[in-house]
C-alpha cells in the first residue's frame, strides 16, 4: 500500500535528494494525513457525542488537530520548495522546520486543553453509554492509525524529514491513546470509578509529553545544531581527493533546510604554487562538491609546506605532545620561523568545546612541554573551536 501510493503520486520517487521529489513526498503525506484524520475524527466524534465519553471526544479532537497539522505540513513543504529570492537568498527550506514546530505546538495545546477537561470529568463523573457496534467501529480505527504510522515513518526515513518524523510519532501516540480509551470503556462497565476521566487524563498527558519532545527535536535545526557527522566526513574525504589540496580544517556548515547546506572551509595548499593555479584548484573543488553533495562550498586558501623537514619534525613533535592531552585536538596553520629553523613556532589548535582545562592553562601546558628541551623556543598558540 505504501509503495503503491508513493509510486502513484511521487514522480522519480527514488531520487530522494532532489528538492522537487522531497516536496512531492511532503505533499503526499500532508494529503494522506488530512483525509485519514478527518475521517477518524468524524467517526470518533459521533461515537463520543452519542456515548457521552470525554475520552473518545478528546481522541476525536486530537485527530482533528492531526488533520490541521497535516495541512500545515503540506503548506510547509510547498513553501519550502520556493526558490531563493532577493529577501531570502538562501532559499525557503527552513520553513519546513517552522511547519514542524507549529505542528508540535498544536499537539501540546490540544493535550493541555484535554488535561483540564479530563480533570473536570474525574471530579464530576458522567454515565457512559456505548453500544457494542460503536465499540467495534472504534476498534477498527486502530489499523488505520497503525498504517499511517508505518507510512509516515517510511517517508520520513527516505527523505530524512524531522517534520514527518514528528507526524509519525503523533500517529503512534494516537494509536496508543485510542487503545487506552477502548480499554477504559470496557472497564467502566464494571465499576463506578471515573475510568473515563482517568483515561482522558492519561491520553492528554501522553499528548503533552510527546508534543514537548517533538518541539525539542525540531527546534534544534532552527537554533543551529551540529551537522550530520557522516556528511562532514564525506566532505573532508572528497576535498582530500582533489588535486592540490593537502589538508582541510575550519569547516563551518550552515543548514538552510533539509539537504541544503552552505559551507566554508580552509584548504591546505602548496605555498610554492602560483595564485592562478591555486584559484583553479579551489574552484574545481568547489564545483565538485556542489555536484556530488548538497553543499554550496567556499574554500579559503591556506599555504602549507609539507616538504620542509624541520617543519615536519616540529609539527610531528607538537601533534604528539597535544595527543597526550586530548587526541581529539587538531593542529593546523603551523608556521616555523627563526634562525636554525626552530626559534619560533606558531599554530592554531582546534579544541573540543567540552574540554575542561581553561584556555590559559592549556596554552601554558603545551608551551611548557614544547620548551622542555628548547627553553629559548617562542610559542604562539591560537585556540579555536569546532563548528562541526
Amino acid at each position: 500500500m505504501n509503495e503503491l501510493l508513493i509510486r502513484l503520486f511521487v514522480k522519480h520517487h527514488q531520487d530522494t535528494t532532489s528538492p522537487s521529489v522531497r516536496t512531492n513526498y511532503g505533499i503526499l503525506t500532508g494529503w494522506v494525513g488530512i483525509f485519514s484524520n478527518l475521517l477518524l475524527c468524524l467517526v470518533k466524534l459521533a461515537i463520543g457525542l452519542l456515548s457521552g465519553s470525554i475520552a473518545i471526544s478528546a481522541d476525536a479532537i486530537n485527530n482533528l488537530s492531526d488533520a490541521g497539522s497535516s495541512a500545515i505540513t503540506l503548506v510547509g513543504f510547498k513553501m519550502a520548495a520556493k526558490p531563493a529570492d532577493d529577501e531570502h537568498p538562501f532559499g525557503h527550506g527552513r520553513i519546513e522546520y517552522v511547519a514542524g514546530l507549529v505542528v508540535a505546538i498544536i499537539i501540546v495545546a490540544v493535550g493541555i486543553n484535554f488535561l483540564k477537561t479530563s480533570f473536570e470529568r474525574i471530579l464530576h463523573p458522567a454515565e457512559i453509554d456505548i453500544t457494542g457496534i460503536a465499540l467495534l467501529i472504534l476498534l477498527l480505527t486502530l489499523p488505520v492509525k497503525l498504517w499511517m504510522f508505518f507510512f509516515y515513518r517510511t517517508v520520513a526515513r527516505r527523505i530524512a524529514s524531522e517534520t514527518i518524523h514528528a507526524v509519525a510519532f503523533d500517529s503512534l501516540s494516537d494509536l496508543m491513546t485510542t487503545s487506552l480509551v477502548i480499554v477504559s470503556l470496557i472497564v467502566s462497565r464494571f465499576t463506578v470509578f471515573p475510568v473515563d476521566g482517568c483515561a482522558g487524563l492519561l491520553v492528554a498527558l501522553f499528548i503533552v509529553i510527546g508534543g514537548i519532545k517533538v518541539v525539542r527535536e525540531i527546534i534544534n535545526p532552527l537554533l543551529g545544531e551540529c551537522p550530520d557527522r557522516h556528511l562532514v566526513e564525506e566532505l573532508k574525504k572528497q576535498l582530500l581527493q582533489c588535486d592540490g589540496i593537502q589538508g582541510v580544517h575550519d569547516i563551518i556548515l550552515h543548514n538552510y533546510g533539509p539537504n541544503r547546506y552552505f559551507a566554508t572551509a580552509h584548504a591546505e595548499v602548496s605555498p610554492d604554487a602560483t595564485a592562478v593555479y591555486l584559484h583553479d584548484v579551489l574552484e574545481a573543488a568547489e564545483v565538485k562538491i556542489a555536484r556530488t553533495l548538497p553543499i554550496r562550498l567556499l574554500l579559503h586558501c591556506d599555504p602549507f609546506s609539507s616538504q620542509n623537514p624541520e617543519l615536519k619534525k616540529w609539527r610531528t613533535r607538537t601533534e604528539d605532545i597535544i595527543a597526550t592531552l586530548d587526541p581529539n585536538m587538531q593542529v593546523y596553520d603551523f608556521r616555523l620561523d627563526g634562525k636554525n629553523g626552530h626559534s619560533r613556532i606558531e599554530f592554531s589548535l582546534l579544541v573540543p568545546r567540552k574540554y575542561s582545562r581553561s584556555e590559559e592553562k592549556l596554552i601554558q601546558k603545551i608551551t611548557d612541554l614544547l620548551r622542555k628541551d628548547h627553553p629559548e623556543l617562542e610559542v604562539k598558540i591560537e585556540l579555536t573551536y569546532s563548528f562541526v
